[in-house]
C-alpha cells in the first residue's frame, strides 16, 4: 500500500528519544517508522534536520474579549497561521466568560468563532469569572464531561479576580470533576495599591508597571494558590513564572509531595523590565503580566526549567496593536500604564527562542526542548498520546527543525496580527523549515501553504497529571 507522506533521513526528537529513521503517513496519522518506508505519493527529504512533534502552545489569547474599545490583534485565522509558521501544531485559547453571562453560551460562540477559520488544530481552555451557584453546580461539571478539562482563574483583574472563597468554590469542582485548575497568581489588591501610589507620584509610563507588579506580589499570591489547592487537595497549574520568588514557592510544594505544576515564558528568559523604559511609549510594547524581572531572575528561570520545576514552556500569545487606538496606545494608555492593554505577541517566536536560548546554547537537550515544547502540553491537558509525539498511532504533527539555520527576528517575517514583536532585532540558532499538521503541509519555509479550516476544535480527556 502507498503510503500518502513519506519523511525520509532525519533525525527523529522525541522527549525521551534521538535517532535516525524515516515515517510514514497515511491520512491524518503516523503509520510506520522503519530504517526505511515504502513509497509514498509525496516524499520530503529531511537530512541534516530535525523531525519533532509539532508544538503545543497551551497559553494564547486568541479573538477574546477585551475592555471597551480594545481588540486582540489575532482572530482565529491569523493566530493559526502564525503558531504553523513558528513549528506549532496545536494552540490552546480560553473560551471567557464574561460576568454575568452563562458559561456554557461563552464556549458555544467561541466555539463558532473558531469554526472553518484555523489552520491547524486547537482546543480550549475555559476562563471562570462568575462563579455561580449554576456555574458550579450546572454548567461547568457538564462541560468537563464535554471534553474542556481544564479552566483558568485570576486573582488579578478588575473583571476577572476571584476572592479566595471563589477560588476554594471553583477548586472544589475542579477536585470532584477531575479538572485541572490554571491560576494567574498575582495580588489583587496590592496591585491597585502600587498602583494609586505610584499614580499619585506623577510616575505613570509603561516602565511603572512592572514597578507596580514586584515578584514579591506574585509570591505572596502563589503561596496563596498553593496553600488553597492544598487544602481542597486539587492539582493546580501556576502560568507564566517570572521569577525566582514564585519559582521556589513551586518547588517548596512540590518537594512537599503537592500536585502542583509550572508554566513559563520566553519573555522571562528574554526581557528584562528596563525594555519598558523605552521613551516615547515604546515600553508599551513590552507591557505584560507578570512584567519581564531583570537578568538575575532569568538565571532562575533557567534553574527552574533544568531542575523540572516547570513543565511547559507557553508564548502566553496575547497581541496587541502598538501604534492603534485600540492597542497599546489607546487614548488612556497614554495616560497611565494603569490603561495600557496587558500582553505580548509570541506564539510564532516561542520556540525558535526556546532552541536557540536552550539547545543551541547547551542549555538543555533537543529531548529537553521537545518535552517542555509539545509532550508535557499534551499529557497535561489531555491531548496524549494522540499528540505530543512521534510514533505509530500518533497524529502527522511534526516539525522539520534546521538546528544550524541563523535567523533574525523580524517583524517583517512573522505572521500575527500585531503590529511589532518584542524581539524585534534577537538573533538565534534554529529555525523550524516546514510544519506539517495532521499529515498536511501547512507551513513551508516560512510561507503558510495550508489552507483555513484544516484545523479540528478538539475535546480533551482528563489530565494525565489529575489522575
Amino acid at each position: 500500500m502507498t503510503l500518502d507522506l513519506a519523511i525520509r533521513g532525519g533525525t527523529i526528537v522525541t522527549a525521551t528519544d534521538m535517532y535516525k529513521a524515516d515515517i510514514g503517513i497515511s491520512g491524518d496519522k503516523i503509520t510506520v517508522i522503519a530504517d526505511r518506508v515504502g513509497a509514498a505519493t509525496r516524499e520530503i527529504d529531511a537530512s541534516g534536520l530535525y523531525v519533532m512533534p509539532g508544538g503545543i502552545d497551551s497559553h494564547v489569547h486568541v479573538a477574546q474579549p477585551q475592555g471597551p474599545g480594545i481588540m486582540l490583534a489575532d482572530d482565529f485565522a491569523s493566530a493559526t497561521a502564525s503558531a504553523a509558521a513558528g513549528g506549532n501544531t496545536c494552540i490552546m485559547p480560553f473560551a471567557l466568560q464574561r460576568r454575568g453571562t452563562s458559561l456554557r453560551q461563552s464556549v458555544e460562540d467561541y466555539r463558532r468563532t473558531a469554526e472553518g477559520e484555523c489552520h491547524i488544530d486547537t482546543s480550549f481552555h475555559l476562563i471562570i469569572s462568575d462563579p455561580t451557584p449554576a456555574v458550579l453546580g450546572q454548567e461547568l461539571p457538564a462541560l468537563v464531561k464535554d471534553g474542556y478539562t481544564s479552566f483558568k482563574v485570576f486573582m488579578t483583574y478588575d473583571d476577572l479576580v476571584l476572592n479566595d472563597r471563589q477560588l476554594l468554590e471553583v477548586f472544589e469542582v475542579a477536585r470532584n470533576e477531575r479538572a485541572l485548575v490554571m491560576v494567574h497568581c498575582e495580588g489583587y489588591d496590592t496591585i491597585k495599591f502600587m498602583t494609586e501610589r505610584l499614580e499619585r507620584a506623577g510616575k505613570t509610563e509603561p516602565y511603572y508597571h512592572a514597578v507596580s507588579r514586584p515578584e514579591v506580589i506574585e509570591r505572596e499570591a502563589t503561596h496563596r494558590a498553593i496553600s488553597h489547592a492544598e487544602l481542597i487537595d486539587v492539582p493546580m497549574m501556576v502560568v507564566h513564572v517570572s521569577g525566582r520568588e514564585a519559582m521556589e514557592q513551586i518547588r517548596w510544594a512540590q518537594q512537599r509531595g503537592l500536585k502542583v505544576f509550572g508554566e513559563t515564558c520566553p519573555q522571562y528568559i528574554t526581557l528584562t523590565a528596563e525594555d519598558l523604559k523605552g521613551l516615547n511609549m515604546e515600553g508599551a510594547k513590552y507591557v505584560c503580566s507578570p512584567p519581564p524581572r531583570d537578568t538575575a531572575s532569568q538565571a532562575a528561570i533557567w534553574e527552574g526549567i533544568t531542575q523540572g520545576v516547570f513543565q511547559t514552556f507557553s508564548s502566553d500569545h496575547c497581541p496587541f496593536r502598538y501604534d492603534a487606538t485600540d492597542g497599546k496606545l489607546n487614548e488612556k494608555g497614554r495616560t497611565s500604564f494603569r490603561w495600557v492593554p496587558n500582553g505580548i505577541p509570541g506564539v510564532e517566536t516561542r520556540l525558535p527562542i526556546l532552541f536557540s536560548e536552550g539547545v543551541s546554547k547547551g542549555r538543555i537537550t533537543p529531548q529537553k526542548f521537545v518535552e517542555l515544547s509539545a509532550t508535557n502540553h499534551a499529557k497535561m491537558y489531555g491531548l496524549y498520546p494522540r499528540k505530543g509525539s512521534i510514533g505509530i498511532g500518533f497524529d502527522a504533527d511534526i516539525a522539520l527543525w534546521d538546528p544550524n539555520r541563523k535567523e533574525t527576528i523580524r517583524q517583517d517575517i512573522l505572521h500575527h496580527g500585531s503590529d511589532y514583536t518584542p524581539w524585534e532585532g534577537f538573533e538565534v540558532t534554529g529555525w523550524p523549515v516546514m510544519t506539517i499538521a495532521r499529515g498536511t503541509v501547512v507551513m513551508d519555509d516560512g510561507k503558510i501553504v495550508g489552507s483555513k479550516g484544516h484545523g479540528q476544535v478538539l475535546s480533551r480527556h482528563e489530565s494525565d497529571y489529575v489522575a
